[in-house]
């Protein structure tokens, strides 16, 4: 199109005028838009999704939280303190104590996570469940030194829809919400940002969205295979086949289109994904995996029905291991071998969607189901999931996973000799146990809530734990550790580290703050804070007042 069509376009194009334009509908967007609207500021939120699911993957995830020294920490004895924290931070993240950025948001989360996570949620009427778990130890007790793992009563979703119902309670008629439209452009004026355009994928019609600030509260580029492999660290083997834990609208377009404006991109190669994936019985998406909390007392085996090892690979202590060990695997899948007795105790699903009863805060019901086991979600994964495989035999179950996969791989024989020697560590009551996995279990045990959700180790063929179950699982994409560059103030940066006017980023897009906060691992539970804390400088420093419980 020529000059004179392009202005004529343009002048007929809708248009609409805020102070502050938000890309992207998930926690980070919505707790952004919200400080803004506080601050008296008119601001259009443009998201992708529908109406249904705006809040993005927070309204799905299962609502833990990193942070630091709490009341609740205190209850329980636990010496947390921002220094600690950022030892055992920067020592698990591999974090290069050289690269600023990320540095500076480190701190500020251990620093800020308590006053601005933790009290602002609770003025906001959210509330935690009185345990505090303990997750990413470290292979060898370099993760989490003590438990800093809080869970919101409700789940995210009772986190995202609070936060929703303040957005909306803040509107005051400022507020513009634009579902299913896809941002394809961003504008500038006279050297800085000036809006966006937008695609409204109902109609097909373009939208010219005006604003002198813009914030990419967009997520990450793990919703994107093409993206995964594109960044996969060199060196490290990459799985034939992966799941999606995120979502297809986290593809690295809108980075794109930032760095495009001279915005610079760092860390894309450090991901958080995980080993233990599903396919969804009721995908959303093509692709959609669930991801399974690995039973800690489950054996983990090859697609031949082997036990991984020498070290044996066992969950909650460091998760990126994990998935490295899995990738290397011959085949794109493994195999979790256990038996109903540990399944009722400890199989678990990442997210709200299967943990009804704290989502929906069913006390009783969840307290009935940690102590006499989960009986309910075992038999829907029996009916609704073929990677869930149960009989009452090792040679009937070996039948089973080589239907399901399709081959000869799993020799009866070799999966009795697994289950064999492991039970051997028990011969004699116990004294001649000599397995790292039972050690490690031993240990986790030592801590409450870990006590409550682990078994006791006893032989996977004891008399009345049966029947045996196998759960075919693969790795699923879910968090970009890396993304745009930010400063302190959520500004994205360009390649002299010199701040983009009118330009922010926010959450996952940003890497939780500075492009890579996290470093190479996260100590779980980072996130949702990250987009909390991320959102909040942002807010800040487009309004320059404090944020507002």
């Amino acid at each position: 199109m020529g000059g004179v069509g392009r202005d004529r376009a343009m002048s007929t194009m809708q248009q609409r005028q805020a102070d502050v334009l938000v890309v992207g509908g998930g926690l980070a967007g919505i707790v952004t838009a919200l400080e803004c609207l506080r601050a008296g500021l008119r601001v259009i939120v443009v998201d992708r999704d529908t109406p249904e699911r705006f809040g993005g993957l927070a309204l799905w995830a299962f609502g833990g939280m990193a942070l630091v020294g709490t009341p609740l920490q205190a209850r329980k004895k636990i010496p947390d303190s921002p220094e600690r924290a950022l030892a055992d931070w920067m020592r698990f993240g591999e974090l290069d104590p050289r690269d600023e950025y990320p540095m500076q948001w480190a701190r500020h989360y251990v620093e800020r996570s308590r006053p601005d996570v933790h009290d602002w949620l609770l003025a906001h009427g959210l509330r935690f469940l009185p345990a505090v778990n303990w997750v990413e130890r470290g292979r060898f007790g370099e993760g989490n030194s003590l438990p800093r793992y809080h869970v919101v009563w409700g789940s995210s979703r009772e986190l995202t829809r609070g936060m929703i119902a303040a957005l909306r309670a803040a509107d005051g008629g400022r507020l513009t919400l634009l579902h299913r439209h896809r941002v394809v452009a961003l504008d500038t004026q006279a050297g800085r940002v000036a809006g966006a355009r937008a695609i409204d994928e109902n109609s097909g019609a373009e939208i010219r969205l005006q604003a002198p600030v813009v914030v990419l509260a967009c997520g990450g580029i793990n919703g994107s295979h093409e993206q995964v492999r594109r960044h996969w660290p060199a060196g490290e083997p990459l799985p034939a086949q992966m799941l999606n834990g995120a979502h297809p609208f986290a593809d690295g377009s809108v980075h794109e289109l930032a760095a495009a404006l001279g915005a610079r991109i760092t860390h894309a190669g450090d991901m958080w994904n995980y080993a233990a994936g599903f396919p969804h019985p009721q995908p959303h998406f093509p692709g959609h995996g669930l991801s399974a909390i690995p039973c800690k007392s489950a054996l983990w085996l090859d697609h031949r029905g082997r036990r991984i090892g020498p070290e044996p690979l066992v969950t909650g202590f460091d998760t990126h291991w994990l998935c490295q060990r899995v990738a290397a695997q011959e085949k794109p899948w493994t195999w979790h071998l256990l038996n109903w007795r540990i399944a009722i105790k400890e199989f678990a699903i990442s997210g709200a969607e299967h943990n009804v009863r704290i989502r929906d805060k069913q006390l009783l019901r969840f307290l009935a189901e940690t102590a006499f086991g989960n009986t309910r979600l075992i038999r829907q994964m029996q009916r609704e999931v073929p990677q869930f495989l149960v009989d009452d035999t090792l040679a009937g179950l070996a039948t089973k996973m080589n239907a399901l996969a399709g081959s000869n791989d799993v020799d009866a024989a070799v999966l009795q000799a697994t289950a064999d020697a492991f039970d051997a560590n028990f011969a004699g009551g116990g004294a001649l146990e000599n397995d790292d996995q039972i050690r490690r279990i031993r240990h986790a045990r030592r801590w409450g809530p870990d006590r409550l959700r682990t078994c006791k180790p006893a032989p996977l063929q004891g008399k009345g734990a049966g029947p045996f179950i196998a759960i075919q699982v693969q790795l699923i994409t879910r968090k970009s550790l890396g993304g745009l560059r930010t400063d302190l103030q959520s500004r994205v940066l360009d390649g002299n580290d010199a701040p983009i006017d009118g330009l922010y980023g926010v959450g996952e897009a940003a890497g939780f703050g500075g492009g890579g906060a996290c470093g190479k691992r996260s100590l779980e539970g980072t996130f949702l804070p990250g987009c909390i804390l991320t959102a909040q400088a942002a807010a800040r420093s487009i309004s320059g007042k404090e944020t507002i419980a």
